[in-house]
């Protein structure tokens, strides 16, 4: 992506990162594979809505409390290997999946917090119902807030308002679209996706991160080479 637009860049970025992101399947997929099959097409949908509402509120906030950490020379050469390492672990977990696993679980504290903040607010609208489960996992923050950092530090996302932007109109873009897809995918089906097809779209999702995990390798790889030739 380095001969792209700095804006345009960002926002490829976010749109990859949001999209590739939102396959492995959790409690919001669930929740509209289980609803499109049930009410239908556009209440499927408005949960997806309300999840991207709320995934693009812990996106900006990763990106905008976090960016004077990443204008250290040493932080920012750490973070691109740390890029690697993330994508290539991430990869790797979906791709070896052997059942279906929210990606952003954290154990038991967060399934205890997630039943007190869904008791909370009792949502009723399928919107609220997206936002509010979005809401309750905090795993999708700290999920944001390490992408963030591996994009910045690799140069990809600038520090600047414009570029964050754009990142994060990227990352609403590319959540919208995959639950778009999801949606009509299982209103068309009629009836719940199999724990096998799930699995698949987990293991998809590894394959293309283990991609653009080896596509970070390489681009380390030949810095470090072209750093020695200088």
């Amino acid at each position: 992506m380095d001969g792209l637009p700095l804006i345009l860049k960002a926002g490829l970025a976010g749109f990859l990162s949001g999209f590739l992101l939102s396959i492995p399947v959790g409690p919001v997929n669930l929740t509209i594979m289980n609803e499109a099959a049930r009410r239908g097409f556009f209440w499927a949908l408005f949960i997806g809505i309300g999840a991207s509402a709320m995934e693009l509120f812990y996106c900006a906030v990763a990106f905008t409390g976090f960016a004077s950490v990443f204008e250290n020379r040493f932080v920012k050469t750490g973070m691109e290997l740390l890029s690697f390492i993330f994508l290539f672990f991430l990869g790797m977990k979906f791709l070896l999946a052997k059942s279906v696993v929210a990606p952003t679980h954290l154990g038991g504290a967060t399934d205890k917090f997630q039943q007190r903040v869904e008791a909370r607010f009792q949502p009723h609208s399928a919107f609220m119902t997206g936002f509010v489960r979005t809401l309750a996992n905090p795993g999708v923050l700290l999920f944001w807030i390490i992408l963030a950092a591996n994009l910045m530090s690799r140069g990809w996302v600038p520090a600047d308002g414009p570029g964050k932007s754009a990142c994060v109109a990227g990352v609403g873009v590319g959540t919208g679209l995959w639950f778009l897809l999801l949606s009509f995918g299982c209103s068309r089906r009629r009836g719940r996706v199999r724990e096998k097809t799930l699995l698949r779209m987990e293991q998809f999702s590894g394959v293309c991160l283990l991609v653009l995990a080896v596509l970070h390798g390489g681009q380390i790889v030949w810095q470090l080479a072209h750093s020695k030739n200088v």
